[in-house]
């Protein structure tokens, strides 16, 4: 398994907005995605937020950063403050 985490950075009032960019819009996307297996998003009401998604393989997990990019440039780019940190590698523990 493999596994995305991104950090954004957007003002504290975008974050309603923001969140429901994400879910109504990316959530459906990134489901899609060849080896999805979870996608989570948090939102610290603060200005952050991150995103956690777990994939069968590299190559899901490729897809969804580039997913994610273009995503951000089309609906997010005016709401975010700087460019997102991508984490990306294999998972080596879980339950």
């Amino acid at each position: 398994m493999f596994a995305v985490v991104r950090h954004y950075r957007f003002k504290p009032e975008d974050s309603e907005r923001i969140d429901k960019l994400v879910k109504e819009g990316f959530v459906p996307l990134i489901k899609k995605s060849n080896g999805f297996i979870r996608y989570y998003w948090l939102d610290t009401g603060e200005g952050e937020g991150a995103s956690f998604s777990v994939f069968r393989d590299k190559a899901g997990a490729d897809e969804s950063v580039r997913l994610a990019a273009d995503f951000v440039k089309n609906n997010l780019s005016d709401l975010t403050i700087e460019k997102p940190e991508v984490i990306e590698g294999p998972v080596k523990a879980h339950d």
